[in-house]
């Protein structure tokens, strides 16, 4: 699978600058902050994960009732091509909506045209920022303890391999 050219940054309402080999951290939000009927969670949380390992390499994503964090490094094709933020986002936000709105029976918008997305600087900590996202819903009073949150995944835990 080959990676569509990316520019070093594409615009659509706002700026979104790509950092060669630098993490990602997105944001995005249901449309009119729409709150997600528990039971898609799962799967909009699937679609997030979908192309870790072969696009990008994901350290945390959360689905909140009204949005998600994910962050994760672009990764590169066979022909060293970096998969675009715009192609990886396009593909999980695209299908997790067409999912969403077969399995509610329903159609229209669920996610908000744009997302939020920010290049960690050299001098962030990737570990520190994951777990600042995945202390989301202990901050909201959804849970007490992170690891009581279902629609979670972090690569040090989730992901690591027994």
């Amino acid at each position: 699978m080959g990676a569509k050219p990316a520019k070093q940054t594409y615009e659509r309402n706002l700026p979104h600058i790509q950092g060669v080999d630098r993490p990602i951290f997105v944001t995005f939000c249901t449309y009119e902050r729409w709150i997600l009927p528990e039971e898609v969670r799962d799967h909009v949380l699937r679609h997030c994960l979908h192309d870790h390992g072969t696009k990008l390499w994901m350290h945390a994503a959360i689905v909140m009732p009204d949005h998600s964090h994910l962050l994760f490094t672009r990764m590169n094709d066979t022909t060293g091509a970096t998969f675009g933020l715009a192609e990886i986002m396009n593909g999980v936000k695209g299908a997790s909506a067409h999912t969403v709105n077969r399995l509610l029976k329903r159609k229209g918008h669920v996610w908000q045209d744009e997302s939020f997305d920010h290049v960690l600087r050299c001098d962030e900590n990737l570990r520190l920022k994951a777990e600042y996202i995945c202390e989301n819903p202990v901050r909201q009073n959804l849970v007490k303890s992170v690891d009581e949150y279902r629609w979670i995944w972090r690569e040090w835990t989730e992901g690591a391999v027994p």
